[in-house]
């Protein structure tokens, strides 16, 4: 089947040309905390309602908005969409899985999670094999997809709630300012007081470091 998406539509131009090639609920999913070597790895998805109704006032990719701004929208998606679900991938739980794994589980567990299921489900950056439903992975999607965006969103602030809990138990990681991520400053950190328990064995860094810490 071939759509075809108008420039004039923006970011919602892929749900409309799927909703016009037929489809109706369109799913899209993104995640939080890949690239971070402690704490968990977040996944989100929504599903945006058509028409004006989907239109969520101040939405872009997670990463070009302030935090501030991440928190408002997060609070209109989660009253504007037909359907959002969010889930989390612990740090064992990746190191056992591997993150790429680790990554593709946490997608199709959030996927599974909207109710009303979606007809078709856009992806940020790359496939997702093994959804119930037909998908297409998108390049830069959390730019260029709104529901793919939405989910960015949904993710991010999730697991920066997540991080801001987890610094409350570990504040001399300083966990609120990097949020788990490999930064200069966590690494000194972690070179000075070892990995905790919300480390993810599965990066050399972490390993490098060794000793554990209790909860």
């Amino acid at each position: 089947m071939t759509v075809l998406v108008r420039p004039a539509a923006g970011i919602y131009g892929y749900e409309q040309a799927l909703r016009r090639g037929g489809f109706g609920a369109i799913g899209g999913a993104d995640e939080a905390g890949r690239g971070a070597c402690a704490g968990p790895l977040v996944a989100g998805a929504v599903i945006l309602r058509p028409g004006r109704g989907g239109v969520i006032e101040g939405l872009a990719d997670s990463k070009l908005l302030s935090a501030k701004q991440r928190d408002v929208v997060y609070e209109r998606i989660v009253d504007q969409a037909l359907a959002w679900a969010v889930v989390s991938v612990e740090p064992q739980e990746c190191d056992r899985l591997g993150m790429h794994h680790a990554n593709l589980t946490a997608l199709r567990r959030a996927v599974a999670g909207l109710d009303p299921q979606p007809e078709f489900v856009l992806t940020d950056g790359f496939a997702v094999d093994g959804l119930a439903t037909p998908s297409l992975s998108i390049w830069k999607g959390d730019r260029v997809v709104a529901c793919i965006a939405a989910a960015s969103v949904i993710a991010k602030v999730t697991r920066d709630r997540i991080m801001a809990g987890w610094h409350e138990q570990f504040p001399e990681y300083a966990l609120d300012v990097h949020k788990g991520y490999c930064t200069a400053l966590h690494q000194e950190r972690l070179e000075e007081h070892g990995a905790s328990v919300i480390h993810r064995q599965c990066f050399e860094n972490v390993r490098r470091v060794g000793k554990v810490r209790p909860k």
